[in-house]
């Protein structure tokens, strides 16, 4: 008999991902602080309504959030697809660090691109990130987006990317 698979699994997120989730972001917000924009204190003060919010989003088709769980349950990452109108999305992610340079972000991307595809009937993907973010410019360029042009973040130098699908 074949053990079973330890790879995280890509999953939409519900109700019951809250305590995990909450988890994740708190363990990992110095880490996620380093290269994106920290969420601020009323993030984790107010999670639950947030995340509340977040699934009354994706119930309106206007968003669609999925979290990487792994075997013991923990939440290992997120990625989304956001701003979903007209046949397309941007697509937003992060790993834990401790899940980091293992090829999950990849992976998950790879998986989400196939779901939007798919299942959600989008036709392009927009992302972005910083141009100090070397991990995320070769996750965007490793599962097809293209560079569009220079952009501003968070008042860092970075590329804008598009997936058509």
């Amino acid at each position: 008999m074949p053990a079973p698979s330890t790879a995280p699994e890509l999953q939409l997120l519900r109700p019951d991902h809250a305590p995990a989730l909450l988890a994740f972001e708190e363990v990992n917000r110095a880490y996620f602080a380093a290269t994106v924009p920290d969420r601020g204190d009323a993030y984790f003060r107010d999670f639950d309504a947030r995340h509340s919010a977040l699934l009354a989003e994706q119930a309106q088709g206007v968003c669609f959030f999925h979290v990487l769980v792994g075997g013991a349950g923990e939440i290992l990452g997120r990625v989304n697809l956001v701003d979903v109108a007209a046949g397309s999305a941007d697509l937003g992610y992060r790993i834990a660090e401790r899940a980091a340079g293992q090829g999950l972000a990849t992976r998950a991307v790879r998986q989400i691109r196939d779901l939007a595809l798919g299942a959600y009937g989008l036709s392009e993907l927009r992302a972005a990130t910083t141009l100090d973010n070397p991990g995320s410019r070769t996750v965007l360029t490793r599962t097809g987006f293209v560079p569009t042009g220079d952009i501003t973040l968070d008042g860092r130098p970075g590329t804008a990317f598009v997936l058509t699908l």
